[in-house]
């Protein structure tokens, strides 16, 4: 590749060439900027711990784990793309540069070179055949996930990364000299392929090339990270001038995989939630309608019926390759409707007043929960047990969710651990904050942190991870802080000292999704059926379980529309043949229990708590109670 000679004109075309791709990137480029800049400050934003930032950059942008775990063959494609956009930076920068008859780097002379235009040669191969195959996927299979209409914007992307790839490696393999007739076709087919590259990804879904990376970096650092209202008028997302940049620069991230939409519980079962339109929209209306808006949110753009057909299940959020923290999203948009009244909802209006006036969802009396400490003789915490048992409306009310409790406090009992329960004891307002209703759950967290602070409350134990999650992380924005863990981590670390069970039944687990993918706790519950069954699998487990459609306060609403999300649950867990179903969740157990019902009425599996399976391999002592739960 010898000297380029340029005449002054052709380095005058390049350069106006430059300024005006320049500028039309610029243009569209600066309003997106001036959006997410104009929102409000995230409140609760920090940058510490900088080295978790870090690594997460480096694990999820510059390995692009994310993207190939997920998805691995199509994940990797992506990733050969990154990565080959990445080799190319500096040759992009040599290739501009001797158009004005400046070269930084020789491909023929030396070692460095040579060597590194080798390596992207290399890169240019596996970049064109990935393209190609990303291409084939898009407009000839064409997954319903990446949507029903093609994209001209990503058909003119993979055209464009083509024709860089394809001169790259004609110029390279060839040796084209660049003053003869071919070596100049090739150079500007590829300068004119780079200046067209640039105004057409800031008009695109392509965007994402440069925010994922930011995005990626500024993220919560928590998972479903709810933040907090700041002021008496802070009523959560109601106009565009309560969304926060964080809130702006997700919505213009999203690279519209479908990844969310694939494994959302609502839309799979027929809802008309969508999280991939919930970020779409978000970006619509920026759009239209800029930063600081008081045109609502909801409406044009966004629905108020999808946003509360979400579960909370968490599976979109821990999907997206880009960041994207759906859940604080949708929730804040829950906020927004509700605290300002505008959600009308009965069977909501009703749930909020039993926890009000009940302090559990159930509106069951307080007089309930006394009857059933006193019968089934459960101690009360004064300070001396190593943990406080938290009850939960679940273990407190539900029958089913006292046989798994009881099954617990016979395990505590027979490894000899002391623990008792609150005198008192109220929701941990799980579902209101869920639905968005901030006033609620202040109110029943208020409460219960002054019982357990009363009693100085040091380890906490509970058989519902929705209360292990709200106690451990919402409260937190309540201003208390408590060490408490999942049943699942008390039995598996001590499984160990239980006897062995006399016979193993065919047991499929069910991955809860606020114990799996909020709490992060796979192996603890298995080994725990493990240890008292022959432990079976299901298709969608650990991090991409479904979800038992209990979460986000909908065990409470009912589904109006479509499968019910149990049941269609039910039916993958029945599929396995296995006898016995194991939850580690009272609300999947129960909403297992009426899914299995309904899909085999004659022979539905039994389903347990993982607590029930590991009480059974105790020893039977005379005269002791077996059902305290009614």
């Amino acid at each position: 590749m010898g000297a380029l000679h340029r005449t002054g004109l052709e380095m005058g075309v390049l350069a106006t060439l430059l300024a005006i791709s320049g500028l039309l990137f610029a243009g569209p480029m600066k309003r997106v900027v001036a959006i997410i800049l104009g929102s409000k400050p995230d409140a609760d934003f920090q940058w510490a711990p900088l080295g978790r930032r870090a690594a997460d950059f480096l694990w999820e942008v510059v390995c692009q784990a994310k993207v190939i775990r997920e998805r691995p063959l199509a994940g990797l494609a992506h990733a050969f793309v990154f990565w080959g956009f990445c080799a190319f930076s500096v040759v992009t920068i040599n290739h501009i540069g001797l158009g004005f008859g400046v070269r930084w780097i020789d491909p023929r002379e030396g070692v460095w070179g040579p060597a590194y235009y080798a390596v992207a040669a290399l890169f240019a191969g596996a970049v064109a055949f990935s393209i190609s195959v990303l291409a084939v996927r898009r407009f000839v299979l064409r997954p319903k996930w990446l949507g029903e209409q093609l994209s001209l914007g990503s058909g003119l992307v993979a055209l464009l990364i083509l024709i860089l790839m394809g001169t790259y490696l004609a110029e390279y393999r060839l040796r084209l000299e660049p003053a003869s007739g071919a070596g100049r076709l090739v150079w500007w087919m590829h300068t004119a392929a780079l200046l067209i590259f640039l105004p057409v990804i800031v008009r695109t879904k392509h965007l994402h090339l440069l925010l994922a990376p930011v995005t990626i970096f500024l993220s919560r650092g928590g998972f479903s990270r709810i933040p907090p209202l700041v002021g008496e008028e802070d009523f959560g997302l109601v106009t565009g001038a309560d969304s926060t940049r964080l809130v702006a620069l997700q919505a213009f991230s999203c690279v519209e995989c479908g990844r969310c939409q694939e494994h959302c519980p609502a839309y799979n079962t027929g809802k008309i939630l969508n999280p991939k339109e919930i970020a779409l929209g978000l970006r619509s209306y920026f759009k239209a309608h800029g930063a600081g808006s008081e045109e609502p949110l909801l409406g044009e753009y966004l629905s108020e019926e999808a946003i509360f057909q979400c579960t909370t299940c968490g599976a979109c959020e821990y999907q997206c390759p880009v960041g994207i923290e759906h859940l604080p999203l949708l929730v804040g948009l829950r906020r927004g409707a509700v605290n300002t009244g505008q959600w009308e909802d009965a069977h909501g209006g009703e749930l909020f007043l039993r926890l009000e006036r009940n302090g559990n969802p159930l509106g069951m009396s307080a007089l309930e929960r006394d009857k059933f400490i006193k019968r089934a003789e459960l101690p009360l915490y004064d300070g001396t047990q190593e943990y406080l048992l938290w009850l939960g409306c679940m273990g407190a009310y539900d029958p089913a969710g006292r046989e798994s409790l009881l099954a617990l406090t016979r395990v505590m009992r027979y490894l000899g651990v002391s623990w008792g329960v609150l005198k008192k004891e109220k929701c941990t307002g799980d579902a209101a904050r869920r639905l968005g209703n901030d006033l609620v759950f202040q109110q029943l967290a208020e409460f219960n942190i002054g019982q357990l602070q009363a009693v100085r409350a040091r380890k906490l134990i509970s058989i519902c991870p929705h209360c292990v999650r709200t106690i451990g992380e919402d409260w937190k924005q309540a201003g208390a802080s408590f060490e408490i863990e999942h049943h699942s981590v008390f039995l598996a670390r001590h499984d160990a000292k239980l006897p062995a069970p006399g016979t193993r039944e065919r047991t499929v687990y069910h991955d809860p999704c606020y114990l799996g993918r909020y709490l992060e706790t796979y192996d603890e519950p298995r080994a725990v059926v493990a240890g008292a069954a022959e432990l079976i699998e299901v298709a969608r487990r650990r991090e991409r379980s479904f979800c038992c459609g209990a979460g986000g306060g909908l065990a409470f609403l009912g589904e109006e529309k479509g499968t019910r999300v149990s049941r269609e649950r039910a039916v993958e867990l029945a599929a396995t043949e296995a006898g016995t179903v194991a939850a580690a969740c009272p609300f999947c157990h129960t909403m297992l229990r009426d899914g299995l019902a309904a899909v085999r009425p004659l022979n539905a599996p039994q389903i347990v708590d993982i607590a029930q399976l590991a009480a059974a391999r105790l020893p039977r002592t005379p005269g002791a109670r077996n059902d305290d739960s009614k």
